[in-house]
């Protein structure tokens, strides 16, 4: 079951066909997707993507979810947990990743939606590892990974581009000792 997750700002919830006119406007701005196409998706690579998703809901349990700003209901981007299928040198794992639209950058919200999904992802997923991947370029990205925890596991090259990535992990112990730190 995917869930639906709430925050102090944000929503996390499936993603449903009819979040593609959304979701497009999102995916064609060049800097939601700089990292790694190096610009924009069309309408029919966002509607690609979305049935992918979406059948990976079924196919691996567990999928990205939309983002919707909680006081407005807009969606702002896409986060959550997913099987990192590009990079089958680190399978079997489950990866947090996020991708926000740019005029909602740079407050806190990746932070807010990754720790949301990988506190469920110890929790009612029962995961042991998680792991994040971003490329070095991308150091909003390792920021946001490092506030919640991920060290760094391995360098690697992506398959499908062959750019250098960081694979960082938490694992379950990790994020309890560090829960267990901030309520001490």
């Amino acid at each position: 079951m995917i869930p639906v997750i709430t925050t102090e700002r944000l929503v996390l919830r499936p993603f449903a066909p009819d979040d593609l006119p959304a979701l497009a406007v999102l995916h064609a701005e060049e800097s939601f997707w700089w990292y790694p196409l190096r610009r924009g998706m069309s309408q029919e690579e966002t509607k690609d993507f979305l049935s992918r998703v979406i059948g990976r809901y079924d196919s691996d349990g567990i999928g990205l979810e939309a983002v919707e700003d909680r006081a407005s209901g807009t969606m702002i981007g896409w986060a959550g947990l997913a099987v990192p299928h590009f990079l089958p040198e680190i399978l079997p794992a489950i990866e947090v990743g996020w991708r926000l639209a740019e005029s909602h950058r740079g407050r806190g919200l990746a932070t807010e939606a990754g720790s949301a999904a990988v506190d469920w992802g110890f929790t009612a997923g029962g995961l042991e590892r998680i792991v994040s991947i971003y490329e070095p370029e991308n150091t909003p990205s390792g920021r946001v990974m490092e506030r919640l925890g991920f060290t760094h596991e391995r360098t690697t090259s992506d398959t499908p581009r062959g750019r250098t990535v960081y694979v960082m992990e938490l694992t379950r112990g990790r994020w309890e000792d560090r829960a267990n730190g901030a309520r001490g």
